[in-house]
């Protein structure tokens, strides 16, 4: 299993860079649009249509593009100091227990969004012309990322020897 997570390991890195760069562009991106939203509403008195339902997509796919980025970074939110209290055996359950649920999370995410598109296909973003289902592609996307980066922290804490985790402990307490 080792070896087969190294030889992905470099795919699911680029993937995830790939994720963070996407998602820095979406933001500039919409920065851009609601700029020219507010130039337009108050300097030309005419307010873009697109601007804001556009704005919103984008903020879509960055947020849930910066959130998968963040579970394979392990740096979303958390409580760590009950964690940091544990045993190592205690503190490596508890984070196969974690990984496990924000996996089937982002699994449900993907599941869920699907059935949300295909229900709302054949409506229409009014200002867009875009297919209802549009606004759920973000939701589809981002939560499968999630779970396959989940799924590659779950596989790597699972055959990490206890050992090791000891010793990432000491390293952190000792920072």
């Amino acid at each position: 299993m080792s070896r087969f997570m190294r030889a992905i390991r470099p795919g699911l890195h680029w993937l995830s860079l790939a994720c963070l760069y996407l998602a820095g562009i979406g933001v500039v991106l919409m920065t851009l649009i609601i700029g020219w939203q507010v130039f337009g509403r108050y300097v030309l008195n005419d307010t873009p249509s697109w601007s804001e339902p556009l704005s919103l997509q984008l903020m879509s796919w960055f947020i849930l593009l910066g959130a998968a980025v963040g579970v394979r970074e392990s740096v979303h939110l958390g409580l760590d100091i009950v964690r940091y209290n544990m045993a190592p055996r205690v503190q490596r359950l508890m984070d196969l227990v974690s990984l496990g649920l924000i996996c089937g999370f982002g699994g449900a995410m993907s599941y869920y969004g699907t059935q949300l598109a295909m229900g709302t296909w054949t409506a229409r973003i009014p200002v867009l012309g875009w297919p209802g289902g549009i606004d759920f592609i973000p939701l589809i996307v981002g939560g499968a990322l999630i779970s396959i980066f989940a799924l590659e922290r779950f596989i790597d804490t699972f055959i990490a020897p206890v050992a090791a985790m000891s010793d990432e402990v000491a390293k952190a307490e000792v920072h």
